[in-house]
Formats: structure tokens, sequence, C-alpha cells
């Protein structure tokens, strides 16, 4: 069974097996997820990191569990640290609402949109604070102001008396009429700029409100929330200029007038943009050589999903992770090594595993994950449901062999017999409907079964893998073999291994195949027994790839070594090879 991968929550805590996950980890996943809700904690979901199988898929049928969701990267991306209830303007906006909202919000940079809410650029607080630095050496363009009279009267917060063209949006030069009145008109003469532009602000002085009438200013705002003579509101409507009244005193009506000004030449048009799915890691390095003071993040049609500053990069990710069944990052989901592990509770050799804190690790000798968690239910007093029994169960089965393999200790089969009691099922027969629920091999393509179950270990620098199914006798297998060899040489140059392994237990039997491609000197190094051209070997006795299978490899690898061998990838192309029928039927008895 497949699944769609999601995104990572926040405030999450993914209980998660291993890559191409088997039974105990799919099954103790979901029965340490049950364990902390038990406990009381919240949060805690389990998942995994790879597809199920037809025994995975009649374990969770059979006691009515969910699939556990699907992640299939976990490594930080922009989603994760964006500011998603993003403050922004709209290209119309003045300066004073884009001050006022960085006030507000404390940010320092706006996006400016369009009103379906497409980005056109930027506009930060130091491009602000450079449009109201005085230009001495350009005195009129200090006065200048690019906007509307709409604009001007929601900057004052003022009130109209009368308005003509309220929304013309133009270039207006400000004015305040402190002077005597015929020194105000012999300057406003001289200066160059039209009365038609000029914005005058002024107190109750009636001569300079009745002269700027006469010239035909633009607007008269008349400062302090003064009165108005009705002789001046008459003469402003039949001149057609525009009377606003400000609450404020001249200075403070000045500077706001200004700021009145739309953001439009302001705005930075060539701003830096990314989606949501891009690697943390990688923004970090080419915001290293970048001068954009922030990232927007924008949606497949163009439209703002959420900023990204370059603090907003340093924050902590807030994804959290328990492994289960495994503790090797070769393991884990990809993108592990970047997020917070917060537990391991295992039942493997211990690999190379860094936190930045100390953590909750269990790691137990005993035949399988679901034992632990069976355990620490017990311990703590809880009962799981019938359902969550049966789930541990399996997981015990599956990968003990019911009790068979070499890993069974007598803690599993004690915690077996606890969980049997509970869940109301007997184990033998649960073991029945378990191996007998499907073959791996007829049930999937061969590069589907090279990855199932299949694990990535690295020894002293050889990196390479091993794969185990489970089958009810050799047949599928022989049926299959020349496929599953060309699909196993294709895992190794895929991955770059060494070498790679591929066992096939025989259930009824407890023996094992073990089909073997890659470096020559490692395969030279088998002792056991070769079926085929020394490809096929046969391992009786062999079930366990934990207990009995990786430590011999581990032990051929040394060997190698002392001899001064280093096993690495290589390309090997082989000729496909016929079976002679003695091999076939020596390997079925």
């Amino acid at each position: 069974m497949t699944a769609a991968p999601i995104a990572p929550a926040q405030n999450l805590t993914y209980v998660v097996g291993h890559k191409n996950p088997d039974a105990d980890a799919i099954c103790s996943a979901i029965a340490y997820a049950a364990f902390k809700e038990a406990r009381g904690e919240r949060g805690y979901i389990a998942a995994r990191c790879g597809n199920s199988n037809a025994r995975i898929d009649t374990i969770l049928q059979k006691f009515r569990q969910p699939l556990p969701v699907y992640l299939s990267d976990v490594t930080p991306r922009v989603r994760d640290v964006m500011v998603t209830n993003v403050v922004s303007v709209g290209q119309n906006a003045t300066c004073a609402e884009a001050l006022e909202r960085i006030d507000e919000h404390d940010v320092r940079i706006l996006p400016v949109t369009t009103d379906d809410h497409r980005v056109v650029g930027s506009v930060s607080v130091f491009q602000l604070g450079g449009h109201f630095i005085p230009r001495l050496r350009e005195p009129r363009e200090m006065r200048k102001v690019t906007t509307s009279l709409s604009h001007i009267t929601r900057a004052l917060k003022g009130r109209v008396v009368h308005i003509t063209n309220a929304d013309e949006c133009q270039d207006l030069y400000v004015r305040i009429g402190a002077m005597d009145v015929r020194s105000f008109g012999k300057v406003s003469e001289g200066d160059g700029i039209p009365a038609n532009r000029t914005v005058i602000i002024v107190g109750d002085r009636w001569d300079i409100q009745q002269r700027s009438i006469q010239i035909g200013v633009r607007a008269l705002v008349v400062t302090g929330n003064l009165p108005v003579d009705d002789e001046v509101v008459q003469h402003a409507k039949t001149a057609g200029v525009s009377l606003i009244v400000s609450p404020f005193d001249s200075a403070t009506t000045a500077w706001l007038v200004r700021t009145a000004s739309t953001i439009d030449s302001l705005i930075d048009r060539k701003f830096a943009s990314v989606t949501a799915d891009v690697r943390l890691a990688d923004l970090r390095k080419k915001a290293a050589t970048s001068t954009a003071p922030a990232f927007m993040v924008l949606d497949d049609t163009g439209k703002l999903q959420g900023i990204l500053t370059k603090t907003d990069m340093l924050k902590p990710v807030k994804t959290r992770l328990v492994l289960v069944d495994h503790n090797e990052m070769t393991q884990a989901v990809t993108g592990a090594a970047e997020v917070t592990i917060a537990e391991v509770i295992d039942h493997h050799r211990l690999g190379s595993l860094n936190t930045q804190q100390p953590i909750l690790f269990i790691n137990e000798p005993v035949g399988s994950t679901c034992t632990i968690v069976a355990d620490l239910f017990r311990r703590e007093g809880l009962k799981p449901s019938p359902e969550i029994a049966g789930i541990m169960m399996s997981g015990i089965i599956s990968d003990t062999l019911h009790l068979n393999s070499p890993t069974t200790t007598e803690k599993d089969g004690t915690l077996l017999a606890w969980l049997s009691g509970i869940a109301g099922v007997n184990s033998k027969a649960l073991a029945d409907t378990i191996f007998s629920s499907g073959s791996v091999i007829l049930g999937n393509s061969p590069d589907k079964v090279i990855r199932t179950d299949f694990k990535i270990y690295e020894e002293d620098t050889v990196r390479f893998a091993v794969s185990q199914v489970e089958e009810l006798g050799f047949g599928n297998f022989w049926q299959h073999s020349k496929q599953l060899c060309a699909a196993l040489q294709k895992l190794c140059d895929t991955e770059e291994l060494a070498f790679a392994c591929l066992l096939v237990t025989d259930i009824n039997t407890q023996n094992s195949l073990m089909l073997v491609k890659g470096d020559p000197d490692f395969i030279a190094r088998i002792s056991y027994p070769h079926v085929e051209k020394d490809e096929i070997f046969d391992l009786p006795g062999i079930v366990s790839r934990k207990k009995q299978l990786i430590p011999y490899i581990t032990s051929l690898l040394k060997e190698l070594q002392a001899d001064g061998i280093t096993p690495h990838p290589r390309r090997v192309s082989h000729a496909p090879f016929e079976i002679p029928p003695a091999a076939i039927e020596s390997a079925k008895l």
C-alpha cells in the first residue's frame, strides 16, 4: 500500500520506524504512540517512512488500525520557519499607513501586494526613513509630496470642509503660511511652483487664508482644529480650492502631510522570492551572499504565502521524532539528522547517532521493539486496548518468527503471553495468519522485493545493504532468482554500495538462502556453500539478520581490512545465468 507524502505538522512528535519498514517497525510506532497517549502525553503520531506490504496490511486490518502517516522527508523547509500571518500593504498605500503597520507589528519590512495578494515588491523601515531625511541641497524636493487630498485627509485624521478631485494623485508642494501676507505673496510668485500644486498649512491667519484662495492653491489646511470663517469657506468653494481642517499644530501637520506620500516610488521591485518547499539549509547558503532583507514566500501562482527574514532562518525547527526499531541515521527518514530526535526505542546494535541534548534512549537485547513497548505498558501499570495488544503481538511474532529466531529472549515469550490474554488472540493462530498473508516475492516487482525490509549499514567506511524477506519455502525465490539478481546489482549501482545481500528465509525450515552482489573480494570470503556462481549461498540455520548475518558480515570485513583490502562500490555487469536443476533440487531439500 502506498500513500502520498505529507509535510510534517508543527508541534507534533512523530513516532517513526526505519525506511522500508517491516511489521515490527510499523507495529512499534503504533504501539508507542498509544503508550504515550495512555500516559496522558498528547501530540504523538504514529508514522512511517516507507510503503506497506501484504503482511503489514493483514495485521492492520485484523486489529482495525489505520496505516500510519507517511513521512517521506522531514528535512527542514522554508514552510517550517516562515512567518505566515504576514503584515503587508497595498501598492497604493501611503507612507503613513506603512509606518503605522511597521510600528504596530514591530517589523522591519513589508511586502507590497495587489488586491489578489500577488507581490509587486517590498518597502522597509530603512527606505521610509531615508525618504524623510532632509535634503538640504534640494529644498524644493523636501517639500514635495506625491499623493492625493484624500490620502492627506486620512493621514491627518482631518475634517473636510470642501474638497475637489479628492482621489487625484499628483506631485504637490507643502508650504507653511507663517510669514506676513506681503512676504507670502512674493515667495509664492518667485519659487516657480504653480499655485494649483501648492498645499498651504496655516493657523487662523485670515489674511493668509484669503491670499491662498486668491492665488488658487490646490488646498488650504487649517491647523489646530480652529474654526474657519464662513466667508473663507465660501470663497474657497467659489475658487475651487479645497479646504481641510487638521487637529494638529502646524509643525506636526506639515510632517504628517509628507507621510501622505504614496509608497510607489519607494517600492523595491527587485525582491527575493522562494517557495515554501525549499530546503532551509539551501536557502541559508543563498542568504549568506544575498543583500535581500527578506525572502517572499510565494505559491505556484505567485501569491504571497509567507515571509522569511534572516533572523527567521535561525529559528529552531519544531519537528520532533521518536525513532523506533532503529537508531542509525542511514536507516532513518530523510532529514532526521536535521530535526530534533526526542527519543529512541530500539533492539538493534548501536549506530552513529548524535543529538544536541540528552534524550531518552531505550535499547534492549530482545527479539522485537514491540517487546520493549509492551514492557513499558506493563511496568507502568497501563493496560493496552485489545487492538493495541494485538498489534504488539504481531510485531513480536514477525520479528522473532513466533519465538523461533535466535534473537528471541525469555522476555519476548513472557510478554507475548501477557498480550495474548489482553487481546484474546491465540499467538499460534495469529502467526499462521501473518506468515500466510502472501508472498513478498510473488506480490511485488523485483526492485520492490529488494527494497522490502532493506537497511543500509556503514562499517569502517564500507557502505553495504542487507534486505530480508520471509517465505514459505524457496520455490518462489528460484522462479524469480534471475530478476532478483539483476535488481540487487541495480541497487548496488544506484545506492553506490560496496555490496548488497538479499536474505530469503524459509519460515518452515528456519533456513535461508543469500543472494549477494558487489565487490568480488568480499564475495570470495563468504565461507557458506554457494549454490550458483558464487552469488547464491546456502545458509542453514541462519534466520536473523541482526544477530547472525550482520556479525558474520562484519567479521569478513575485518578480515579483508586486515589484509589491506577495502571493498568499494563498483559497477559489475553480469550475463544472465541458468540455474542447474540439481542445484535447485538440492536447495529445496
